[in-house]
């Protein structure tokens, strides 16, 4: 296979990127694009600079529309029990409406010092895919259909694929989740 893409098409297992989206490419695969590779799912990978951004300044960064770039939220019901929440960059958590898609009281975000030992990932490259355990997932349901932007799974990379892929390799569903303005 190893045949060039064009550019800004997404990325088949096998593909290489062409002349004009080798910048765009990181240096090595994360567990993200491992997943996504095995599955034989389409997707393209964006960097950007800066490090830790907010979500807004890396939709911003990428020169994309903040509604299409997603954040990746974990929390905590009880007891002990971890949810993992994927919404617009520029949108907040409802924690009532998460906690009742969850099927739970209530639910907490989980505490920063909490996430690298959880999930694997630290703040501002956390992935749905690719956490050391599988967690139910719920995205937000503006989501559905076409392709988003989430984490990549490092700091400085993001992965655009289509919505029902990810949430066919998470189990993910979709859900209201955002506090409304």
């Amino acid at each position: 296979m190893n045949e060039s893409a064009p550019q800004g098409a997404l990325l088949r297992p096998g593909m290489r990127p062409g002349p004009e989206q080798e910048e765009f490419m990181p240096q090595e695969k994360t567990n993200a694009m491992r997943i996504l590779d095995r599955a034989k799912a389409s997707y393209l990978v964006h960097t950007y600079e800066g490090g830790a951004l907010s979500g807004v300044a890396v939709a911003a960064s990428l020169g994309e529309d903040p509604g299409r770039v997603y954040k990746t939220l974990v929390t905590v019901g009880s007891p002990r029990r971890y949810y993992v929440f994927i919404i617009p960059v520029a949108a907040e958590l409802d924690l009532k409406k998460a906690a009742r898609a969850a099927g739970e009281k209530s639910v907490d975000m989980l505490p920063l010092k909490e996430l690298f030992p959880l999930t694997g990932y630290v703040h501002g490259g956390c992935s749905p895919l690719g956490m050391k355990k599988a967690f139910p997932t719920f995205f937000h349901s503006d989501a559905e259909g076409g392709t988003i932007f989430v984490s990549g799974g490092k700091v400085g990379v993001q992965i655009e694929a289509a919505c029902s892929d990810l949430v066919r390799l998470t189990g993910g569903t979709f859900a209201d989740l955002v506090r409304e303005s």
